[in-house]
């Protein structure tokens, strides 16, 4: 590593960008088996070495800039200026952190986190898919496995990865992670370290894929709901009055055709209703924990089409039919995109407020921002110190690191002709332009751009 220049690095990228164009002109139809093998082996090791400017790019942002100046969380704002998922972006950061070279306090430069995979990465001699298996292997093991073994380990499965391919390092780790544990001794500190329960993206049928991992001790409350509300005949959703208290019937036993896992599946949604209808979880935001569903009248009078939650989460007509049986009732009027009414001179949203935006803006409205309505915060575009009301025409909904962001000289808001709030980067930024959110409004993206534009334009 040496002291480079503005002006040197962005000329180093120039070339790099004009060697890579250059490989993608040729033809490679003169070449034979050997050659095509051999030249796909240097261009692999090439690739693979590419992750070290990466690494060193990512930290330096991660170390040097603010959120204010980025406009949001790190894994948020590469993702959006990539084009790549928010997942991979977050696993890029972690891996930089891993991988990167370090800065002591004082300035003095230190190794990375896992010295021999990034070698072996400098080198091409280590891909992507190898780093995952070793930084697997490290999470994963107990907390009480002292530095120095680790190191070493880690040391023996880089060597282990410039010989052999990913699934093989796999086997390898797990039986180097048997003989480090053989006893399969875990604390509780390991393994509230791997908690977890990741709710997967709904897929076109409406369908969610949940995983995860549970404690022992999350396990056993689950077993014993799902002991009571998953057996045969209890909560079955195709019977008119499912049997929720009780003991079901030795008819409604017979009858019951569904799988174990079907039964799972119904008696974790009785349970999670009778959680919400019961009250004890209070308050969330200003409203009483619940389901908040906007819908349009046409659809709700055709009962057809689908309907969004403060989640956002799509549900099917028929399902929101079915919720409204047993539901508090709130309505929400709109002219030409703009709440009808709802003002008051407290600086807090009203609950009526907060629920006409979940109609409106469904979510963070910083462009971008993919944050639910649910775990937003209600934002005055014109500053209360301003304006000294609260006035739904001049609210929206902000996730609290874009909340933060909002501050003199840096990030502004405002409103727009149509009711849209836009989003006013800071000067010095790039792409400075004012923006809209419209990750939550797909619909808008399928439409005609002229009618958006004029609204700019009023604006």
């Amino acid at each position: 590593m040496y002291s480079s220049t503005r002006e040197g690095i962005v000329e180093r990228f120039d070339a790099f960008r004009a060697s890579v164009s250059g490989l993608l002109e040729p033809s490679f139809d003169v070449l034979t088996t050997p050659e095509r093998l051999a030249l796909l082996e240097r261009l692999e090791q090439e690739v693979r070495r590419l992750a070290i400017p990466r690494h060193e790019l990512i930290n330096g942002v991660r170390h040097q800039a603010t959120a204010a100046e980025l406009g949001g969380k790190l894994s948020h704002v590469l993702a959006d200026r990539l084009r790549i998922s928010r997942a991979e972006a977050s696993r890029r950061i972690d891996e930089a952190a891993d991988l990167g070279s370090r800065q002591a306090l004082t300035g003095e430069p230190l190794a990375a986190q896992l010295p021999a995979t990034a070698a072996g990465q400098r080198a091409g001699a280590i891909g992507a898919a190898h780093v995952k298996v070793i930084r697997s292997f490290l999470r994963e093991l107990p907390c009480w496995i002292d530095t120095n073994t680790r190191t070493q380990a880690e040391a023996q499965l880089a060597d282990f990865a410039t010989q052999y391919r990913p699934e093989q390092l796999r086997r390898l780790a797990d039986k180097l992670a048997e003989c480090l544990n053989p006893d399969g001794d875990f604390s509780d500190e390991d393994r509230a370290r791997r908690r977890g329960l990741v709710l997967g993206r709904q897929e076109a049928d409406g369908m969610s894929t949940l995983r995860g991992y549970l404690t022992p001790a999350a396990r056993a409350a689950l077993e014993a709901v799902l002991a009571k509300l998953a057996a045969p005949g209890m909560a079955n959703p195709y019977e008119e009055t499912p049997t929720l208290d009780g003991t079901p019937s030795q008819e409604a036993i017979a009858q019951d055709k569904r799988t174990p896992a079907q039964r799972n599946h119904d008696g974790l949604q009785a349970a999670l209703r009778a959680l919400l209808a019961s009250g004890e979880l209070g308050q969330h935001n200003g409203l009483p924990a619940s389901i908040v569903v906007t819908a349009s009248l046409r659809d709700l009078e055709a009962g057809a089409g689908r309907a969004l939650t403060g989640g956002g989460t799509l549900l099917p007509m028929t399902d929101v039919i079915r919720l409204a049986r047993h539901a508090h009732h709130y309505l929400a009027i709109f002219d030409k995109g703009r709440a009808i009414g709802l003002y008051h001179t407290k600086r807090l949203a009203s609950p009526g407020q907060r629920i006409v935006l979940y109609a409106k803006d469904r979510g963070c409205s910083h462009p971008g921002c993919e944050t639910s309505g649910y775990l937003c915060e209600v934002h005055h575009v014109t500053d209360y110190s301003i304006c000294h009301t609260t006035d739904i025409d001049d609210l929206t909904f902000s996730c609290g690191s874009h909340h933060s962001i909002v501050q003199p000289g840096e990030w502004q808001t405002r409103k727009r002709a149509d009711g849209r709030t836009e989003w006013i980067p800071p000067p010095h930024l790039e792409r400075g332009q004012p923006r809209v959110n419209r990750f939550h409004h797909p619909e808008e993206l399928l439409c005609d751009g002229d009618e958006d534009d004029e609204a700019q334009r009023a604006s």
